[in-house]
This record gives structure tokens, C-alpha cells and sequence, in this order.
């Protein structure tokens, strides 16, 4: 088993599980929709709003997730394609080759 190394660069080259998250928003919508029948029924307005609120939020983050899923690979790679590179038009620079700053005189 091979462990790749860290680059470095993940929080700009990362992906998002989006596949998973629609399948949660689907659970999301069935019981935000129960919530709101339900509650509806049996007489609990506020409590029908909030749930009929959460249907609204997750029915606009599922729109989202499929719009990014349809947008192809960039968005959500399948299997086939490789992890991106880190981005490479920044030179390494030692820590003894950057000039040194001293601390701001915050007490004159």
C-alpha cells in the first residue's frame, strides 16, 4: 500500500463528495417533506414553516449539487481521472533565502 505525500495545495485541489452529498439531500427533501405534512396536520403551523424552510434550503442545495455534477469533471471527477497537480508557477524558497522582517514596535 502506497501513501501518497501531502502537497500542500489539498484545500485548492480538493474535491467534494457530491454524489453523496445529493443522495443526502434526498434524504433531506423526503423528511423535510414528511415534517411539513405532518406537522401541517396536526395543527403546528411554526413548526410546519421550519420544516417547509429546511425543504426550501435543501431543494436549493440539491439544484446546486446537480448543476455542478452535470458541469463534468472539473467539478467531480470520476475514477478515470487523476488527481490535479499542485500548481507549480510559485518557486520553493527556503526559509533562510526570505528576508527577514522584524516585529512591528507595537510599544513606542
Amino acid at each position: 500500500m502506497v501513501i501518497p505525500m501531502r502537497t500542500g495545495s489539498e484545500p485548492t485541489t480538493a474535491r467534494s463528495a457530491l454524489r453523496a452529498r445529493f443522495w443526502l439531500c434526498v434524504w433531506g427533501v423526503v423528511w423535510a417533506v414528511f415534517g411539513t405534512v405532518a406537522f401541517a396536520l396536526a395543527g403546528r403551523p411554526g413548526w410546519a414553516v421550519a420544516c417547509g424552510a429546511l425543504w426550501l434550503v435543501i431543494t436549493v442545495d440539491m439544484a446546486m449539487v446537480l448543476r455542478h455534477i452535470r458541469q463534468g469533471p472539473h467539478y467531480q471527477p470520476g475514477r478515470d481521472i487523476p488527481p490535479y497537480r499542485p500548481p507549480e508557477d510559485r518557486p520553493y524558497r527556503p526559509r533562510e533565502d526570505r528576508p527577514h522582517r522584524p516585529p512591528p514596535n507595537r510599544y513606542p
